[in-house]
């Protein structure tokens, strides 16, 4: 009873807190428009597609942060927000792709097909967003009975796959300051040798 009384606080607070970042764009669109201020920078259109991505990714360093911290701190009780951490990642990735194609290319879909083969880092975002799809579609308790659980948890593992390809689809975009997606990679490949590391150590135990 008492979990369920805490999930029924924290769960509106956890959506509510991610779409903070969607409603400051929203505001700063809004406020430059209106009232000419510059918070979109003098290129608004590529900032907000590329903090669209930018949020995009730190929500799926997030959702991918969440069981490390429940092992971590002893509590199982994360582990309920990864489900919807892991489809706000989904829809921010979503946005952005809808950023890129309706501002940037004015909904041309033959523009978009020639980028995805001319240009690499459009590439590696397609494929990213392509492989994020099944997980997305399969984040239900329905879905996980249907495939099962072995099967379901090794379809998401590709997590970490979507994850380097969006740090790579960031590398490939920036010119001058790599900060940001140095960053980004050193927590995914933290995050990574903790879940090798985890699973050697309950082999280990296993074993004994």
């Amino acid at each position: 009873m008492e979990t369920k009384r805490y999930r029924k606080i924290f769960k509106p607070l956890v959506f509510s807190g991610s779409l903070i970042p969607l409603c400051w764009l929203i505001y700063a669109v809004y406020s430059d428009t209106v009232f000419g201020t510059k918070l979109m920078t003098a290129d608004p259109i590529q900032k907000l597609d590329r903090e669209l991505g930018d949020w995009a990714l730190i929500f799926i360093i997030f959702s991918l942060s969440i069981r490390p911290l429940a092992e971590l701190l002893r509590n199982k009780e994360l582990i309920a927000y990864r489900r919807m951490v892991g489809l706000f990642a989904f829809f921010y990735v979503c946005l952005h792709l809808v950023s890129y194609v309706g501002l940037n290319l004015q909904f041309s879909f033959n523009e978009l097909i020639q980028d995805v083969f001319k240009r690499n880092f459009i590439t590696v975002g397609i494929v990213g967003f392509v492989l994020l799809i099944p997980l997305a579609v399969t984040s239900t308790k329905s879905a996980i009975k249907w495939l099962g659980g072995r099967r379901w948890k090794k379809l998401h593992k590709l997590i970490y796959l979507v994850a380097l390809l969006g740090v790579f689809h960031f590398f490939m975009m920036v010119r001058a300051d790599f900060t940001r997606p140095l960053m980004y990679m050193m927590i995914i490949l933290a995050m990574l040798g903790y879940r090798f590391w985890s699973k050697y150590k309950r082999s280990n135990i296993d074993g004994h």
